[in-house]
């Protein structure tokens, strides 16, 4: 355990991959409150995806960048695809519970005086503080997870085992919808589908375990 930690804190050597993270929110903010406009209740809560969008960016850039120099230093890559990710999982908790304290805030001001729904996202984020923490750090952490298969994956087995994995998710999505669209499931809770995708982060999370093993560097 104190050589993920250490992988973790190893993770943090390079700053300049998470100045971006605290831009994005007010960017994000900044563009759905200049689309409000006059009306009530405007729904700008489409534009927070690109803040789940560059975990998955900043997991591809973590596990691509610091994988040779972690293995030169003496980890193992076990240690560092653990390490890596338990640095994912901080940052996922810290985050989430950063969007459910602006949340409480945007609930305060009534939308942030302009009746805006930017952090209260439809039956996804729209329950207590509690709940959207648990939400957004669960879908962060897979979001960071699946990043860290790819750079793996084409290190593993090249561009043409990335294609073919490329086109297995793109059957999977399809899949997903086709299940997604039958009525029983329009009756899952907003915690429960939380729990379908704290499950694919752990099928995710043993995939990339299971590659990083004969990935070449």
């Amino acid at each position: 355990m104190s050589t993920w930690v250490k992988v973790a804190r190893f993770n943090l050597a390079r700053p300049a991959n998470y100045v971006v993270l605290p831009c994005i929110l007010p960017f994000a903010f900044a563009v759905g409150a200049v689309t409000a406009g006059r009306e009530p209740g405007h729904n700008a809560s489409g534009y927070l995806v690109s803040f789940f969008i560059f975990f998955t960016v900043q997991g591809m850039l973590t596990a691509g960048r610091s994988l040779p120099f972690a293995l030169m230093l003496g980890a193992s890559r076990r240690s560092f695809y653990l390490g890596t990710a338990l640095h994912g999982l901080a940052l996922a908790v810290a985050s989430g519970l950063a969007l459910a304290a602006l949340q409480a805030i945007e609930r305060a001001t009534g939308g942030w005086g302009l009746s805006m729904r930017f952090l209260r996202v439809p039956y996804l984020l729209d329950g207590p503080w509690y709940a959207t923490w648990l939400t957004c750090a669960v879908i962060l952490f897979a979001m960071f997870v699946y990043g860290m298969w790819s750079p793996i994956l084409q290190r593993r087995w090249g561009m043409h085992g990335t294609l073919v994995f490329l086109a297995a998710q793109a059957l999977v999505v399809t899949a997903v919808s086709v299940v997604a669209s039958a009525e029983h499931w329009h009756r899952l809770t907003a915690l429960g589908l939380t729990g379908v995708i704290a499950a694919l982060a752990v099928l995710l999370l043993a995939g990339g375990h299971a590659t990083i093993r004969g990935a070449a560097v």
